[in-house]
């Protein structure tokens, strides 16, 4: 991975898709249209017109983030044998349209009222994989239960497609 001051924030994100999430953590980045940047702006300029912030030490908080997001991956062989032998539950992400087109046998959509259910009632020690379509969006999924002190949160590395790939060649692929 490189990045540097001159990477722009869309090649940024390509590389780290936790790095939006971490700069607005750190730096208050990113999270709203007063912080927002474009994907042409460079880290640099990004940087420069946030009070001034060390482009270096901004990539320093970027790498730090994206060691601990890949802490959070899991392989779609290794959910798999986690579901079958350890009881973990797949929750997915995805909308309903994607979920009812095709979804891992099992896992279960992840609607608003399912959520509070999982809230309200779910042991926090639960495992759970969190599922999108190509392992984008989950990292943002987990940090949510993370934050919410469930401590078993998993993100299947590459979603649905990559399971469909690796674990079930049966379920479709598809392109949104």
């Amino acid at each position: 991975m490189t990045i540097s001051p001159q990477t722009t924030m869309r090649e940024l994100l390509e590389q780290c898709p936790g790095a939006q999430r971490a700069l607005f953590r750190h730096y208050h980045i990113g999270g709203c249209a007063s912080c927002g940047f474009q994907p042409e702006e460079t880290l640099e300029g990004v940087c420069a017109r946030n009070e001034g912030i060390d482009p270096l030490d901004a990539i320093a908080c970027i790498l730090e983030a994206h060691e601990a997001d890949e802490a959070v991956f899991i392989a779609p062989n290794e959910a798999d044998s986690n579901v079958r032998n350890a009881g973990a539950r797949l929750l997915d992400i995805r909308t309903r349209e994607e979920f009812e087109a095709v979804h891992i046998p099992g896992s279960q959509f992840m609607g608003q009222d399912f959520l509070q259910d999982v809230m309200g009632t779910w042991s926090k020690d639960t495992p759970i994989v969190i599922v999108d379509h190509t392992g984008s969006r989950c990292l943002d999924a987990a940090a949510y239960f993370t934050g919410h002190a469930f401590s078993n949160i998993r993100a299947l590395r590459g979603g649905i497609d990559a399971w469909s790939c690796e674990v079930d060649p049966t379920l479709p692929r598809y392109t949104t």
